[in-house]
């Protein structure tokens, strides 16, 4: 992999807020070293970046990665620690839908955004949503992260008053069809003003949630 063939776009931050992230899946050993190695002293938010990927590097490299390996992510360079009001919750519906939700979580943390993460409440058994519904309200967003009907977002959508951010996981087997039925329920929400990102696209739903407060959600 020659340098010339990576470009990557140091100017996000100063454009739009966000620094470059690179999604590691698919990538060969060389290709994620040479990305590394030419980031230099700038910091990168690594997504899907698997353990043996991270153990596989030149450990000058490595080293340098904070790494979270159910959310598959890394934080390469000097990252501040998250601090200030926590505006955002993450709710998850199932504990199989965490490694979604954590990918949430860890995008903020990067941005030194602080969140609440709240696990295992989905509407099967409603009272453990009920039971936290009063605190998930406090937050001027929810990111709510389902799979299998993805019913989470649209009673969480019917409850709070702030930014809905369905996140429909993979999480399912047989007719969910690696999360289309989640997209397609979550699409479908009869809540209104909720917002639908793609299958298991955490850092996407973060984001989000970033440009929204920017925004003065």
């Amino acid at each position: 992999m020659a340098e010339r063939d990576i470009k990557l776009d140091m100017e996000r931050r100063e454009r739009l807020g966000f620094d470059e992230a690179i999604l590691s899946a698919g990538k060969s050993t060389e290709h994620l070293a040479a990305i590394l190695a030419k980031a230099g002293d700038n910091s990168l938010l690594l997504t899907r970046l698997e353990k043996d990927a991270l153990e596989a590097l030149p450990p000058a490299l490595a080293e340098r990665i904070d790494y979270e390996p159910l959310s598959r992510t890394g934080f390469f360079g000097t990252v501040a620690a998250p601090a200030g009001a926590v505006d955002i919750a993450v709710v998850t519906a199932g504990t199989s839908d965490v490694r979604v939700s954590r990918e949430a979580a860890r995008t903020l943390a990067y941005y030194g955004v602080p969140c609440l993460e709240i696990s295992d409440v989905g509407v099967a058994g409603l009272w453990r949503l009920m039971e936290r519904i009063d605190e998930i309200k406090r937050h001027k967003v929810v990111i709510a992260v389902a799979g299998l009907d993805a019913a989470l977002p649209s009673v969480i959508g019917g409850l709070v008053p702030g930014l809905v951010i369905a996140v429909p996981t993979s999480t399912g087997y047989g007719a969910a069809r690696g999360g289309e039925t989640a997209l397609f329920s979550s699409l479908v929400s009869c809540a209104p003003g909720v917002v639908v990102v793609n299958i298991d696209n955490g850092y996407g739903a973060a984001c989000a949630a970033l440009r929204a407060l920017r925004g003065g959600a």
